[in-house]
């Protein structure tokens, strides 16, 4: 008699996350603080602990004392098509790590159960799939002719052929949020501090592929770090700017991972680096931004590496600028809504996120609502124009201290 085969299996967990299904103590604590399932309505599917719960009676089902003794019980694929379904409505940001009574890791949870169901042919969920082919055809998830990257920079941007401080600009912000990556270079140039960038040679950073488990495929995530690190190194970089919260996570974390390697250049965020030069003096402002300003911590940046400040003492330092904290910050902030391929896959719950982070903002009575990632404000500003708030303004940090440089911006090609 032919022993029945598990319907799932153990690929892509660690045995520390075998037992962090048992882990669990059901006390509810991320259900309460979870985004998504609250913008959702409140649907259980989304529900972390219940996510949790699941997939560990799955694993019994498949691998417990029972499947031992008598055969593994099947798993109809309509339930793992569920569940699936459940496990990507998730933005991957965190909270429900942060409040965890039992420590539980889920964001990587979360990124193993995806690359699991991708191996066995069931994930990803829907236009996620097209990741993979995008990136691997057009260097970047948007479709763009990568060669556009930069090459619309106004003539007055002084980009070296080499240097040791290398902006990283990314797909969302060359491509689609062209007003970021104009305002960093103006402001190194302004600064006096000589630059280089990879231009068309420059690759999307791999986290689409790596939040939702598609990191494998091909190795396309693994060659394309690899090829980026290559590329930096080629252009005697010591020191690598991000303006962009993901592909700084992306880098920081996931590049070393995928590549077995340590990076040989340092990662900065560009708040990070701002923060530096304002505290030595060397940033000089030349005008006012007499606004108040509330600020969104993005979770890549933030719950993921640990970065809460920087941002913030860039924005206290602009002058005029009233600061306004809302009440959901830093470990506990609430999700923009756009990650771990929400955005994509299911644009209204990604919106749904948005929506009720604005609402956060606008109880401050801000003015503006300002992050450090160029996809938090993407997602940020539709949510804005979805309530109707017309009045408040989504700005990037880098921008506003363009402007408050004197830097102006009013020539930013449209993408």
């Amino acid at each position: 008699m032919v022993k029945r085969q598990p319907s799932i299996n153990t690929e892509n967990f660690t045995a520390v996350q075998l037992m962090e299904l048992d882990s669990c103590s059901r006390c509810g604590e991320c259900v309460n603080w979870c985004p998504t399932y609250d913008a959702s309505g409140q649907n259980p599917g989304l529900a972390p602990r219940d996510k949790i719960l699941r997939w560990g009676e799955f694993m019994k089902k498949s691998y417990g004392l029972r499947a031992r003794l008598f055969g593994p019980k099947h798993i109809p694929l309509e339930e793992l098509e569920e569940f699936k379904n459940d496990v990507y409505g998730c933005t991957t940001c965190g909270m429900c790590a942060t409040v965890c009574e039992s420590a539980i890791n889920t964001v990587e949870l979360w990124e193993s159960m995806r690359a699991n169901l991708v191996k066995s042919g069931i994930g990803p969920y829907g236009k996620q799939s097209m990741f993979l082919k995008l990136i691997g055809e057009y260097k970047n998830p948007y479709m763009a002719d990568n060669k556009d990257r930069v090459n619309w920079f106004p003539a007055d941007i002084k980009v070296e052929e080499q240097a040791e401080v290398l902006y990283f600009g990314g797909c969302t912000a060359e491509l689609k949020q062209r007003k970021l990556a104009l305002a960093t270079a103006r402001v190194l140039n302004k600064l006096g501090i000589k630059f280089t960038m990879l231009g068309e040679s420059e690759i999307c950073c791999g986290s689409a592929l790596i939040r939702t488990g598609q990191y494998f495929i091909n190795d396309t995530a693994k060659i394309n770090a690899q090829k980026n690190i290559d590329n930096i190194k080629a252009k005697g970089a010591k020191t690598v700017l991000y303006a962009c919260a993901g592909c700084y996570r992306a880098s920081l974390i996931d590049w070393p991972r995928l590549t077995g390697k340590e990076l040989p250049f340092k990662v900065v965020h560009v708040t990070q680096f701002l923060q530096d030069l304002i505290q030595k003096g060397e940033i000089k402002w030349e005008k006012s931004i007499d606004k108040k300003v509330t600020y969104h911590d993005p979770c890549h940046l933030g719950r993921h590496v640990g970065v809460f400040e920087p941002p913030r003492a860039v924005l206290q330092s602009i002058p005029g600028i009233e600061f306004i904290e809302m009440e959901r910050i830093e470990e506990n902030q609430r999700c923009c809504g756009a990650g771990g391929g929400v955005k994509a896959g299911i644009p209204d719950l990604a919106l749904g996120v948005a929506r009720t982070r604005v609402e956060d903002a606008l109880a401050t009575q801000a003015e503006l609502l300002s992050s450090a990632c160029p996809f938090c404000k993407r997602n940020l500003s539709d949510g804005r124009d979805a309530l109707g708030a017309n009045e408040l303004e989504v700005e990037d940090v880098v921008v506003l201290v363009a402007e408050a440089m004197g830097i102006d911006l009013s020539d930013t090609p449209a993408e």
